[in-house]
């Protein structure tokens, strides 16, 4: 997850974290469109998934959660679920 420089969240999945945040804050024209002009950018929650349709699921989950909720996972207060 990252958090825009006005406290928005965005989440994605990526196979390097690293990589996919330094492309996010460059912006054009690999970072996500959405986060384009919106920085400094802050990384405050990544996780290992396993696999990217277990990651593809678990990016499903944490997009429908209320924004307190993933500001809880993003203070490490609360867990992953469990999606199979």
């Amino acid at each position: 997850m990252v958090r825009t420089a006005r406290g928005s969240l965005y989440t994605g999945i990526t196979t390097d974290v690293e990589r996919r945040f330094s492309e996010h804050q460059a912006g054009a024209p690999k970072g996500a469109r959405s986060l384009r002009g919106k920085g400094p950018l802050e990384l405050v929650f990544s996780a290992e998934a396993g696999d990217r349709s277990r990651a593809s699921r678990l990016e499903w989950h944490i997009k429908q959660w209320t924004r307190p909720r993933k500001e809880a996972l993003a203070r490490g207060e609360l867990s992953l679920p469990d999606v199979v």
